[in-house]
């Protein structure tokens, strides 16, 4: 299938709200922190038992110093991300979180263009804005 990618990030998305409905209502009476640490707990004993079940601890090339620098740099902003995001649920409705939360949609594509050097097409820079509007839109009080 030429178009995976598109199949495993609507998948993704899925998670992602499921994620965002079952946080704010398993958090409730409890430390945003706490909350998160049992979060991470659960995705790294599920993911030990993915790699181990997909013999996923061997075959790969060997790790170089910059690839590994990044990733655990990738980790602490998942874990920053993590630890701001349930306390941005404890504190709001979970329907306007997510909302804004998805504004890394925006930063994403800006980061990409800075550190990657992508490239993006007018229309894909209108969908980005677009996804930028909705944010403003939906964060804005009533």
């Amino acid at each position: 299938m030429g178009e995976s990618w598109v199949v495993w990030a609507l998948l993704s998305a899925v998670f992602a709200a499921a994620t965002a409905v079952l946080a704010k209502a398993g958090s409730d009476g409890i430390d945003p922190d706490l909350a998160t640490l049992i979060r991470t707990v659960v995705v790294l004993v599920c993911l030990l038992a993915l790699v181990t079940a997909t013999g996923k601890w061997t075959g790969s090339e060997p790790l170089s110093r910059r690839t590994v620098l990044l990733l655990v740099l990738s980790g602490v902003a998942t874990g920053a991300s993590w630890l701001c995001y349930f306390r941005a649920l404890k504190a709001g409705e979970v329907s306007k979180v997510a909302p804004v939360d998805k504004l890394s949609v925006v930063l994403v594509a800006v980061f990409a263009v800075v550190f990657l050097r992508e490239r993006l097409n007018v229309r894909e820079w209108l969908g980005v804005g677009l996804v930028a509007a909705g944010v403003v839109v939906l964060a804005l009080k009533r």
